[in-house]
Order: structure tokens, then C-alpha cells, then sequence
């Protein structure tokens, strides 16, 4: 049930994403939740190295952030471009 509830927290994590990065036409539901879920690694683990243990809304602020940097990067490397 736990893997459910992940992937569609994701699926929001990245879909918030995908808006604040202006990437929204050209990702799909898989996009969004691939994303998302790996939006939401990058920023804990960003978080972590830099010593931020996020609780509550920071935890999902943390996840979005994590999951637009990905965006960010994913489009240097030309996969999502801003439509």
C-alpha cells in the first residue's frame, strides 16, 4: 500500500513541478511521476547533505524543489524543454 501512496504522491510532487517549470504540456502521467519520486531522492538527499532533516509542509516543499531541479537538469541535458 505504501508503494501506492508513493507513487501517487509523486505523481502530485512532479506534476507541481512540471508547472513551476513551465514543462506542463509535454509530460504525461508517467513523466510526472518518475519524475516526481526521483525529484523527491535528489531533494532529501540534498537536504541531508546539507543538514536539513524537513518535517511537516518543508518535506513536500523540500520534494518539489528536488523534483524541479531534476526538470532543470533533465532540460540541460534537452529531454523536457519550457513549451
Amino acid at each position: 500500500m505504501s508503494l501506492i501512496i508513493s507513487l501517487i504522491v509523486g505523481g502530485i510532487v512532479g506534476w507541481l513541478a512540471s508547472i513551476i517549470m513551465k514543462t506542463n504540456p509535454q509530460m504525461g502521467l508517467i513523466a510526472n511521476v518518475l519524475v516526481g519520486v526521483g525529484g523527491s531522492i535528489l531533494g532529501y538527499w540534498i537536504a541531508g547533505a546539507l543538514g536539513i532533516a524537513p518535517t511537516g509542509i518543508l518535506r513536500f516543499a523540500v520534494a518539489v524543489a528536488g523534483a524541479a531541479l531534476l526538470i532543470f537538469l533533465l532540460g540541460k541535458f534537452g529531454i523536457f524543454r519550457k513549451a
